[in-house]
């Protein structure tokens, strides 16, 4: 559904919990000249009475904002968000749905920016997780000892459960200040560490901040290769040191799509996704046990919103956008599966295939001749007790073949 053409440009105020003294003349003007006003029931609740019709979001909200805007195109309309719209706010959404040219925001500072301030953190140098509406587990990739960061909570249950998560992941020491009602009158701070965490849920309006302590954690960065025992399932996985090497080829950048074909424990797909919260990975796996162990390792190590699919190429008509970059683990000989992955490749993107038998290293070799690209072949080798001694065990060989896919106008020049 589209949105019908206005004149008039939706205006989108940030509201503090400050209320209304806290907006300035122009924000106060903007809500005071409104025919609609539209926000949450405690943002509305925030501004004084006027003539202009209240609208509270509808629930599930996306589906409903085209025809709601439909609805008052004809009217001046202000929207209401919290703090600064466009970080983690209703700004973002209503740019996505109505265009920027029809929107026009007026901030207010963001719970991050108040956070810092009251903290003596510098903002620029603060990474920020938001948790609404998001799995706690998606704050795992930043939990390093020494990081410093803050949490968008949910509600007031968040608190409790991040600290549940950081000592699940060897975080106990952790200590997390919760500062509620950011601004406003009823202002608060309540802090501790996660293993004796036990204050009772608070103000839902907070935000976390976390000062990461675990001398016992295991080390997950956000580089490729973690150590295979972070995965849990079958053992069925690239393994450490070739994954590192496969996510070089691949060469992920923030807000690329992966598909990984032959998912095995996903660790591709995750470790894809982990390095930028951005990237985004479909794992395509045929065996029903291992569809199981791909989930729980992604919510396990913070991708929680990886997509899992059947069988390849059979399941690659679920998906609409065309992928860029591709990665075949498994699967690699059966009949047309890598001239289904090149197909769905976009123009210009990458694919990358790890062979480990004869006869896939054969079938690289034959794709290289008729495209190109790049092969290598790699062998690890890992130091293992042998008696008191320590021996050499070789790793199984494996061959790879990356290749960028031309597009029309490198096609046309050849």
């Amino acid at each position: 559904m589209t949105v019908a053409v206005s004149t008039s440009p939706v205006l989108v105020v940030g509201i503090g919990a400050d209320g209304w003294e806290g907006l300035s003349p122009r924000a106060q003007a903007a809500i005071g000249g409104a025919d609609v006003l539209i926000g949450s029931p405690r943002q509305l609740d925030l501004v004084p009475y006027s003539a202009a019709l209240r609208v509270s979001w509808p629930s599930p909200m996306l589906p409903a904002l085209p025809g709601l805007f439909d609805e008052h195109r004809d009217r001046r309309v202000c929207v209401l968000g919290s703090g600064d719209p466009m970080f983690h706010g209703i700004g973002v959404t209503l740019c996505r749905v109505l265009g920027p040219e029809r929107i026009r925001v007026i901030a207010h500072p963001s719970s991050v920016s108040l956070a810092c301030a009251r903290l003596g953190w510098a903002v620029h140098e603060t990474p920020t997780v938001s948790l609404v509406n998001r799995p706690v587990g998606t704050l795992s990739p930043e939990l390093q000892t020494g990081a410093r960061l803050l949490v968008l909570s949910n509600d007031q249950h968040t608190p409790a459960a991040v600290a549940k998560l950081l000592c699940e992941s060897g975080f106990g020491d952790s200590r997390l200040t919760v500062l509620e009602q950011l601004g406003g009158p009823a202002e608060a701070v309540a802090d501790g560490t996660a293993s004796e965490w036990n204050r009772p849920a608070g103000d839902p309006l907070n935000v976390i901040a976390l000062e990461v302590r675990g001398a016992g954690a295991m080390r997950l960065t956000r580089n490729a290769g973690l150590p295979d025992a972070a995965y849990r399932g079958d053992g069925q996985m690239t393994k450490h040191e070739v994954r590192a090497l496969t996510l070089a080829a691949l060469a992920p950048a923030p807000g690329e799509l992966l598909w990984d074909v032959g998912g095995g424990s996903g660790t591709i797909g995750i470790e894809w996704m982990r390095s930028d919260p951005r990237c985004r990975a479909v794992a395509f796996e045929r065996e029903d046990s291992r569809v199981g162990q791909i989930g729980d390792n992604a919510v396990a190590l913070g991708v929680p919103a990886l997509r899992i699919r059947g069988a390849a190429p059979a399941s690659f008509g679920e998906e609409t956008a065309a992928p860029d970059a591709v990665f075949v683990g498994g699967g690699v000989t059966q009949d047309g599966m890598l001239d289904a992955c090149w197909a769905r490749l976009r123009p210009g993107g990458r694919m990358v295939v790890n062979a480990v038998t004869a006869e896939s290293e054969s079938l690289i070799l034959q794709w290289h001749s008729r495209n190109g690209g790049e092969l290598r072949k790699f062998q690890v080798y890992r130091g293992e007790p042998l008696g008191g001694f320590t021996a050499w065990r070789p790793q199984l060989p494996v061959a790879q073949w990356s290749a960028t896919k031309p597009d029309s106008t490198e096609r046309e020049t050849t």
